[in-house]
């Protein structure tokens, strides 16, 4: 049963009514426009002439009814339009129907309607359509909150709750449009780096979401199972060794833009599912790589603000470079305070101890030393800064560091606390690669589930032979949030995900006997649309015992009327 509310009653009424007037809530037509609110605002004191037939259509939004004749406002995805109403000018005939009853009626805020009419200003100076002709296009039968503002359009009052805002982004966007500034930056975003790798002919492409092996990262997959080929498949948690297979190939750089998924934990900063750009570029190294990165943010930066400076939070960021380099080692030693080069695994979990930082036996020397650097020094790295040159345990598909015995070529950015993008100097020795999946293979039967899978498709294709390479990973959610001043994930996710709605209990004859209720007057109390023993204890008690007792002499029920006094025991 679906619980309504007295709103989404008398909608479904409006709803049939309009039926029985011969107008389609729901019409299939083509309704053509011609021009949008923003347009109208923008163009129409330049050129007044090009206003005199125009088409536009969206939701009725507010509505101010003044017998014959009424304002209301229209909101299309560009934002709104006033729009006045006159009986005479939609009713030019005897049959004031649609403006008596539709209009004033059957009409609700949220309803999609067409209107056809000219451009005019108002005496206080607003910009409005004249409408000489209206048309229902869809009918809400559910209500937008209220969204209050003051007379200079800010608002008081709103829609802000963050569990209904991410679970009914389709409402959040209807009632706080400026909202949808994020995704149009996001977009921005995705097109200007996808704009500067094609300007240097790099192939944009697309690699399987389904692979049989879990590869390219550290992390617990999604696993599911494909029933034609009776095998078990991974929702991929990175799309790393398909696109090295793709260099193997000839392709001398490859990019993609697509969604990973990792089956870990929800927080501010991470999504299971969310959308990572990796690119790797034959005869490049990660030095190169770095130059790269910090020319891209900077135009994409430049591009979307008008400068390469932005404000997150309290700080300001400056995404033009160069940007600080400091290794893992320095960074730790500089932040924590301890030199961890030269320590073996014993000596790692003492520090860790040390700083109260809460391991486990699963854990190598690679994920230890992560953990200290994760819990001592990101939160320092405020402005942009590259983490460079990792230990070998904690990259297995990084190169060997050319003079640091022990280290890779490795760096990650980090950019107000978090790290926005990896990037490695490519591992394309087969033999090495196999060790290190090997070692991997070692951490997994310890228990770490994060360890990498053995992936002997990809190392048949390094045998081949791949040229040096250079490959990046730029998470674009966290781009977003930064370039959008959000601190949270949700607010740049479209549908984020959540945990399953708490289902509403309907009441049984039995749950509503035992407040006291006569048998006999459980059908009056479902009339009035009650039918949880929430709903019932938020009734007024007076006005539920007048309801009640007209309900059960207009259903002519058998059992005797209720007494104040038995409504309010209900209630207590």
């Amino acid at each position: 049963m679906q619980l309504l509310s007295e709103q989404e009653i008398e909608r479904r009424k409006d709803r049939e009514e309009l039926m029985k007037l011969g107008i389609n809530p729901y019409p299939a037509i083509q309704f053509s426009i011609n021009a949008s609110a923003e347009d109208i605002h923008k163009n129409y004191e330049n050129n007044k002439n090009d206003y005199k037939d125009i088409t536009i259509a969206g939701r009725l939004m507010s509505r101010r009814i003044m017998g014959s004749a009424s304002f209301a406002e229209i909101q299309d995805s560009s934002g709104r339009l006033q729009i006045y109403v006159r009986r005479d000018d939609i009713c030019p005939g005897e049959d004031k129907t649609l403006y008596n009853k539709v209009f004033k009626k059957l009409l609700g805020i949220g309803d999609f309607i067409g209107v056809k009419g000219y451009i005019f200003t108002t005496q206080t100076g607003e910009i409005s359509l004249h409408v000489t002709e209206l048309t229902v296009l869809s009918k809400s039968v559910k209500p937008l909150p209220v969204v209050k503002r003051d007379e200079e359009g800010n608002v008081y009052d709103g829609f802000t709750d963050p569990e209904l805002r991410y679970r009914q982004r389709y409402v959040d966007l209807t009632v706080n449009p400026e909202k949808k500034k994020v995704f149009l930056t996001r977009s921005r975003i995705i097109t200007n780096m996808r704009k500067y790798f094609d300007d240097h002919g790099w192939l944009e492409v697309e690699t399987p979401i389904l692979q049989a092996v879990h590869g390219g990262a550290a992390a617990r997959p999604f696993g599911t199972h494909h029933n034609s080929l009776d095998m078990p498949l991974y929702l991929r948690i990175a799309n790393e060794l398909h696109l090295k297979r793709l260099i193997v190939g000839g392709f001398d750089g490859v990019y993609e833009f697509g969604k990973m998924f990792r089956n870990e934990g929800m927080d501010r900063t991470h999504n299971p599912e969310y959308t990572s750009m990796e690119i790797y570029v034959a005869y490049k190294d990660y030095i190169w790589m770095m130059e790269m990165v910090e020319d891209m943010l900077e135009k994409i930066t430049v591009t979307l603000h008008g400068t390469s400076k932005v404000k997150v939070g309290s700080q300001e960021i400056d995404f033009a470079g160069p940007y600080r380099r400091l290794t893992m080692f320095d960074s730790i030693k500089e932040y924590a305070g301890v030199d961890v080069s030269k320590m073996d695994e014993a000596e790692l979990r003492k520090v860790c101890a040390d700083f109260n930082i809460e391991v486990d036996d699963t854990m190598g020397k690679g994920r230890l030393i992560d953990e200290i650097f994760g819990e001592k020094v990101e939160d320092h790295l405020i402005q942009p800064t590259y983490i460079t040159d990792y230990p070998i345990e904690m990259t297995p598909l990084a190169k060997k560091h050319r003079t640091e015995e022990g280290l890779v070529e490795r760096f990650e950015l980090f950019v107000n606390g978090k790290e926005l993008g990896n990037a490695y100097t490519e591992l394309n020795d087969p033999i090495d690669q196999r060790e290190r999946f090997e070692d991997q293979l070692k951490l997994a039967e310890r228990g770490d589930d994060e360890a990498m899978a053995m992936d002997e498709d990809f190392l048949r294709a390094l045998e081949y032979g791949m040229p040096p390479t250079s490959g990046l990973g730029i998470g674009i959610d966290r781009l977003t949030m930064m370039l959008t001043d959000n601190s949270t994930i949700q607010e740049v996710l479209f549908f984020p995900q959540m945990r399953p709605e708490k289902k509403v209990k309907i009441a049984t004859d039995e749950d509503f006997i035992a407040l006291g209720i006569d048998a006999g007057l459980i059908p009056a109390i479902r009339e009035l649309n009650i039918h949880t023993v929430e709903q019932l204890k938020e009734q007024d008690a007076n006005k539920l015992f007048n309801d009640v007792c007209g309900k059960r002499k207009k259903l002519k029920l058998e059992a005797k009327n209720p007494s104040k006094e038995d409504v309010a025991n209900w209630l207590a």
